[in-house]
């Protein structure tokens, strides 16, 4: 596996771990909307760093799947 390939690889796994950090914030955020429950507070910071994870591993992994600009010279 060239070293390409390897990035790229990296870079797919990195994506799902993107989702599965979408689909546990939109949980948290489940939470935080039910103002009767009395971890809804806790559960929207919660939902708020999920979301900033999820954005960083996001940019990571497009990161490592681009394409760089002289691999097409």
């Amino acid at each position: 596996m060239s070293g390409g390939d390897r990035l790229d690889d990296l870079g797919e796994r990195l994506a799902a771990f993107a989702e599965e950090l979408a689909d546990l914030a939109l949980e948290r955020l489940r939470v935080a909307a039910d103002p009767d429950d009395p971890k809804a507070a806790a559960a929207a910071a919660e939902e708020r760093r999920i979301t900033r994870a999820r954005r960083a591993v996001e940019k990571a992994s497009a990161l490592l799947r681009a394409v760089p600009e002289d691999a097409n010279e």
